[in-house]
């Protein structure tokens, strides 16, 4: 009979003992996973290298104009900065050698912002537009456009349409929305 109670005490230990050790793993486990995929979640965190495997990740065969982040929806709290990444791709049908391409980021619908779409442009730090951008043929050209959102800025929601040309034609729209977030 002692034997017994000797062997079920031992046995709810070593149970106890196993279940501590699991959680352990488990909330180990949880904190990786987190930190693996909480890094570099924005386009300002990304290196050069890095926007591009991303943005030929989202390439398909016939995709002329690509934005990351994929979800088109960046959300930027007051004084930060972030923004989107844009891949152009030379798809031009009876063209050989490389082309020349441009583009251009507009605000297309602040109606949800207290802002003008002029104090809206204001956020734009770098990339709203580039000139003479040369892509060979079944390449691409990645670009960064990066905002800084002002203290007092309305949260809201902002429409922005990217607009390429490939020399005087256009070539390809797309869109991303922003919104702005309390610091």
């Amino acid at each position: 009979m002692k034997k017994n109670r000797k062997a079920a005490m031992e046995m709810s230990v070593g149970t106890i003992v196993t279940i501590v050790l699991l959680m352990t793993v488990l909330i180990l486990g949880i904190f990786l996973v987190q930190r693996i995929f909480g890094t570099a979640t924005t386009v300002i965190d990304l290196t050069d290298n890095q926007l591009r495997e991303e943005i030929n990740k989202l390439f398909g065969e016939d995709k002329e104009l690509v934005i990351y982040p994929s979800s088109r929806r960046v959300e930027i709290k007051q004084e930060d900065e972030d923004g989107v990444g844009i891949g152009i791709k030379n798809l031009l049908q009876g063209t050989s050698g490389t082309s020349t391409f441009s583009y251009e980021v507009v605000v297309s619908d602040a109606s949800d912002c207290s802002e003008s779409k002029e104090e809206i442009e204001e956020w734009f730090t770098v990339g709203q537009a580039e000139e003479n951008i040369p892509i060979p043929v079944g390449s691409s050209a990645i670009q960064k456009v990066l905002f800084r959102i002002p203290t007092g800025t309305s949260l809201c929601t902002a429409r922005f349409r990217v607009n390429v040309n490939a020399g005087e034609k256009i070539y390809a729209t797309d869109f991303f929305d922003i919104t702005v977030k309390a610091k």
